[in-house]
């Protein structure tokens, strides 16, 4: 198998390693990187990270067969544990994770309170696609997360910062986020590179086929889906670079609760595949789906509700930090996971039964 896989493929985990590695040597070491990349922005849009989430995203979207999304709209089995477990379970757990293991650091907590909320619509494709998840599930979940974020994100900002602290006599916070900005996340994140791919597979397959389709064209654009990842990284970890090393301690201590909730919410939510029917492709989707965050939207809240230099938007910025890594870990972890999945039955297995 990996005598197959390309050699970008085959060293990714090394990669992203030298990735983050590199982004935080260039913010440390490149005196004012940090705050002149954060300062290349369209009304408050990073334009570095977006431009390498959009080249990351487009190959992985060009893939999916669009013609085949009835399937899992139709699937309840994984559209129901899909939105109990990214609109109850996610943000219920962060919070309580927030409030367990942050109890003295209110501004921390209250920045990995509003990552729980932000639900993933953007890096999950990739890790989705790593691991062998279904493509067409994946458009279809994260489509539907990003409805349910414009529409729900600010009641439940006001419900796990104001109201059930309240109920639970604990510390109350007001949270001041348009819809409107919560929309142009979602179009920006979602809606460009989804249009692009749709349009590339349909055009192209409608001027030379699908075999032309899938077997010229995709092999050429797919590499730039790992370019613009490995870009991003760089990115992120430059324009924090400087910040991160500089406080070690609050890293740590925001990084234990983001690695707790990581590994509950995709283990449970493979399992939960596992128990309710899926295969092994749509409960990888699933557990991915469920466990990534939308680090550009929380990191985007925090600063404008509390200040870029505040602690909120600090554990905003450690989100994604933790996650790459360990998210990557999870790809290995779901591709292992295969054996514990009925297999697909095959002329050759049938035969041979």
């Amino acid at each position: 198998m990996a005598a197959r896989l390309s050699f970008t493929d085959r060293y990714l985990a090394l990669w992203i390693l030298a990735a983050m590695g590199l982004g935080i040597g260039l913010g440390r070491l490149v005196p004012g990187l940090g705050g002149a990349l954060a300062k290349v922005t369209v009304s408050g849009v990073s334009l570095p990270i977006a431009l390498g989430l959009l080249v990351m995203m487009y190959p992985v979207l060009a893939k999916v067969r669009y013609d085949r999304l009835d399937t899992v709209t139709r699937d309840r089995r994984l559209l129901v544990p899909s939105l109990l477990l990214n609109w109850i379970v996610g943000p219920a757990l962060m919070f309580a994770l927030a409030w367990l293991l942050l109890p003295d650091l209110p501004e921390y907590r209250t920045g990995l309170i509003i990552v729980g909320l932000a639900r993933c619509i953007a890096m999950v494709i990739i890790w989705n696609d790593l691991a062998c998840g279904d493509r067409e599930a994946a458009a279809v979940l994260v489509a539907l997360n990003s409805v349910f974020q414009v529409v729900t994100f600010g009641a439940l900002g006001w419900f796990y910062l104001s109201v059930l602290p309240g109920w639970l006599g604990l510390e109350q916070t007001a949270l001041d986020v348009s819809v409107w900005e919560i929309a142009r996340s979602v179009l920006i994140f979602l809606g460009i590179p989804l249009a692009a791919g749709y349009l590339t597979r349909r055009l192209g397959e409608k001027a030379k086929g699908r075999t032309w389709y899938e077997g010229t064209l995709l092999p050429r654009i797919g590499p730039f889906a790992l370019y613009g990842l490995l870009f991003t990284i760089v990115i992120l970890f430059a324009l924090q670079g400087e910040a991160v090393t500089s406080r070690p301690w609050d890293v740590a201590r925001i990084a234990l609760p983001l690695l707790v909730y990581f590994a509950l919410m995709w283990t449970g939510s493979l399992f939960l595949g596992r128990a309710v029917g899926l295969d092994h492709p749509r409960a990888t989707t699933l557990a991915f789906t469920a466990a990534g965050n939308n680090f550009e939207l929380a990191i985007a809240v925090a600063i404008a509700t509390f200040g870029a230099t505040s602690g909120q938007a600090l554990a905003g910025v450690v989100g994604p930090l933790i996650e790459v890594p360990v998210l990557i870990g999870l790809v290995h972890v779901a591709l292992a996971a295969r054996r514990l999945f009925p297999q697909p039955a095959t002329p050759e297995g049938s035969a041979r039964a």
